[in-house]
């Protein structure tokens, strides 16, 4: 499994090259860009868990990237690590007061910039008040979002997920492997929303089996039968041979009683922008909460 997302923002080929040579080496997924307006591009498309970035660039500068990445909701939290041949004061000020968090000049050591890599995206985890098993944002940053929507003057839609029989999968497999399926959907709600989604859609994770989705109504449909067609589809190869063979899940829970339960699936709970006004962000989950249990669908 990769320790990370690293993009690497250089227009020098030969260390961009070395760059992803030996982040590569070292077990991280790295992407490489040339000039500004690329790096942005792809943040869009792969969201990173660190930047490096040069400040001296062929279009847009360092400077201008950073300050980009920090007005964007989906990129805001993304560590962003200067690598530039400028050693002056007056830049290191400049880039920390745009919110980067490292500052490192050429000619500079490997395995140095590497430790301070693994030590920003160690912070960033740590700072985001990330889920423990995905690395979602949860807890203050979900809070963050609903009062962020609950104001908002254009219109959103919220999904509200969960997966139905993992505790039977549970039984059968035990709780290793619970979290191996809850990271097999996180990395399936952020592929899809960085394909279908804009930079201002949130992700997040609410609970063990409560995932959240704040898109637009113009992709929201696709987004949500894209997830759920992945899940359903894929999420059987985390069963025994045996228990895909039978075609259902047979356990005997902790009194002794025997249970038979189907496959997981997605459950899904919607709740938009015009089911409001909501008194407060309990309300937009718990009517998110109230539709899925009610066996809503994809918008």
């Amino acid at each position: 499994m990769s320790k990370g997302r690293i993009l690497v923002v250089e227009d020098d080929l030969d260390i961009s090259k070395m760059l992803r040579i030996y982040f590569d080496s070292q077990g991280y997924e790295v992407f490489v860009a040339n000039r500004g307006h690329d790096a942005l591009e792809t943040v869009r498309r792969k969201l990173p868990d660190v930047a490096i970035l040069d400040i001296n660039l062929p279009d847009i500068d360092g400077y201008e990237i950073c300050r980009t990445l920090r007005a964007n909701v989906r990129t805001s939290q993304v560590p962003v690590i200067f690598l530039t041949q400028k050693d002056e004061r007056s830049d290191k000020i400049a880039g920390l007061e745009l919110g980067a968090d490292d500052y490192i000049t050429k000619p500079f050591d490997i395995e140095e910039l590497k430790l301070r890599v693994e030590g920003a995206i160690r912070r960033s985890h740590r700072a985001a008040l990330t889920h423990p098993v995905t690395n979602l944002p949860a807890s203050e940053l979900i809070e963050e979002q609903l009062k962020d929507v609950k104001e908002a003057k254009t219109p959103w839609i919220l999904l509200y997920l969960g997966i139905r029989n993992i505790n039977a999968f549970k039984e059968i497999t035990g709780p290793i492997n619970v979290n191996e399926v809850l990271t097999f959907l996180s990395d399936v709600l952020r592929s899809v929303v960085e394909e279908h989604g804009t930079m201002n859609d949130f992700v997040g994770q609410a609970s063990d089996n409560d995932f959240i989705i704040i898109t637009s109504p113009e992709v929201a449909g696709t987004i949500c039968r894209e997830i759920k067609q992945r899940f359903d589809s894929q999420s059987q190869v985390f069963y025994p041979f045996s228990v895909r063979e039978a075609g259902i899940v047979t356990y005997t829970d902790i009194d002794g009683l025997t249970h038979q339960s189907d496959f997981m699936k997605l459950a899904i709970g919607v709740v938009s922008s015009n089911d409001g006004p909501f008194a407060d962000i309990v309300q937009i989950t718990e009517d998110a909460a109230e539709d899925r249990r009610r066996g809503g669908d994809c918008p």
